[in-house]
């Protein structure tokens, strides 16, 4: 099946691996918050247990460094595509109002950013993403 919209992820390269797990399960957070609609039905096993609803399309989830991540973030913006974003200070935080305050404090050229997601229209998440891998 192919989706009118893509969802993507980006995460700095060079983080440790729970960090970059950390940051995709936040990033992916914030697309279903703000897209409610994405989110799939509940689901039932054989058993009858149920389960959550999920996001219900793939995201791509790519690798890169800090320029790059910038870079994507400048080109969703310019494109009027609202991102997500995770800073390298929102590791050392414990709690949601002081992950906003840490990004509050910082303008945008000058967030250390360690993740962005964003969800548009698939050629316009293509053309913010071009040139990045996905994540290995």
């Amino acid at each position: 099946m192919q989706f009118d919209t893509k969802i993507a992820i980006v995460i700095r390269s060079d983080l440790e691996a729970w960090q970059k797990l950390n940051v995709a399960a936040f990033l992916a957070s914030g697309i279903a918050a703000a897209f409610p609609g994405c989110i799939g039905e509940p689901y039932e096993d054989a058993s009858s247990t149920n389960y959550h609803a999920l996001i219900g399309q793939p995201i791509l989830i790519y690798g890169a460094d800090r320029a790059q991540l910038s870079r994507a973030l400048e080109r969703a913006i310019a494109r009027g595509v609202k991102a997500a974003v995770y800073t390298e200070d929102m590791f050392t935080t414990t709690h949601d109002a002081a992950n906003r305050a840490a990004v509050k404090a910082v303008a945008r050229p000058d967030l250390n950013l360690v993740g962005i997601a964003f969800r548009a229209e698939r050629k316009v998440v293509d053309k913010i993403a071009d040139g990045l891998k996905f994540h290995a």
